[in-house]
C-alpha cells in the first residue's frame, strides 16, 4: 500500500493559492491580462449567445488555428523537402493521464469542503444559532431584489470585474479602507449585541 504524502499535497495547495494571489494582484500583467480578457470575452459571449453557440464557436476557432498551422507546416515541409514530422508531436507525446492517486487526492480535498458546507447548511437551516440564520434570511431577501435586476451571467461579469480590481485597489489604499471597515465592523457588532440582548433564548445561552 502506497503511503500518502500530506506535505506534498499541502505544498501543491499552497502553490496554487500563491498562483491565484499573483494572478488577481496583477503581479504578471501579461498573464493576468490574458486571463482577465479571455474570461471576460467568454462571459460577454454567454450574455449575448447560448452556451451551445459559444462552445461551438470556441471549438471552431481553436480548430481553425490548429488545422491552418498543421496544413501550413505540411506545405512548408513539402516545399523544403524536410522531415520535421508532426508540428504538435511534442504536445501529443505529453502524458495527461490522471493517476488514481491524484484523482483520490482531488476527491478527498473536495470532500473536506463539501462536508464543511453541508454542516454549515444544516446549522443555518435548523437554526442552531438564531442570529446566523436571520443573517442568511436577510441576505436571501436582498438577493431576491438583486436577482430581479441582474441575471446570472451579469453577476458573474460583475464578480470578475470585482475580483480583478478590488484586491489591487485594497493593496494600494489598505490603511484608509481598513479604517472605515473597522468603523463599520464596530457598528455592526454593536447592533448584533443589542439584538442578542433582546432575544431571551440567546441571552440565556450566553449566560450559561
Amino acid at each position: 500500500m502506497k503511503r500518502k504524502h500530506p506535505t506534498r499535497r499541502r505544498f501543491a495547495a499552497l502553490r496554487a493559492r500563491l498562483q491565484v494571489h499573483d494572478l488577481i494582484f496583477w503581479r504578471d500583467v501579461k498573464k493576468t491580462g490574458l486571463v482577465f480578457c479571455t474570461t471576460l470575452i467568454v462571459l460577454l459571449s454567454l450574455a449575448a449567445f447560448s452556451v451551445i453557440s459559444v462552445v461551438s464557436y470556441l471549438i471552431l476557432a481553436l480548430l481553425s488555428v490548429t488545422i491552418s498551422f498543421r496544413v501550413y507546416k505540411s506545405v512548408v515541409q513539402a516545399v523544403q523537402k524536410s522531415e520535421e514530422g508532426h508540428p504538435f508531436k511534442a504536445y501529443l507525446d505529453v502524458d495527461i493521464t490522471l493517476s488514481s492517486e491524484a484523482f483520490h487526492n482531488y476527491v478527498n480535498a473536495a470532500m473536506v469542503h463539501i462536508n464543511r458546507a453541508l454542516k454549515l447548511i444544516i446549522r443555518l437551516f435548523l437554526v442552531e444559532d438564531l442570529v446566523d440564520s436571520l443573517k442568511l434570511a436577510v441576505f436571501m431577501w436582498l438577493m431576491t431584489y438583486v436577482g430581479a435586476v441582474f441575471n446570472g451571467i451579469t453577476l458573474l461579469i460583475l464578480a470578475e470585474l470585482l475580483i480583478f480590481s478590488v484586491p489591487i485597489v485594497y493593496e494600494k489604499y489598505k490603511t484608509q479602507i481598513d479604517h472605515y471597515v473597522g468603523i463599520a465592523r464596530d457598528q455592526t457588532k454593536s447592533i448584533v449585541e443589542k439584538i442578542q440582548a433582546k432575544l431571551p433564548g440567546i441571552a440565556k445561552k450566553k449566560a450559561e
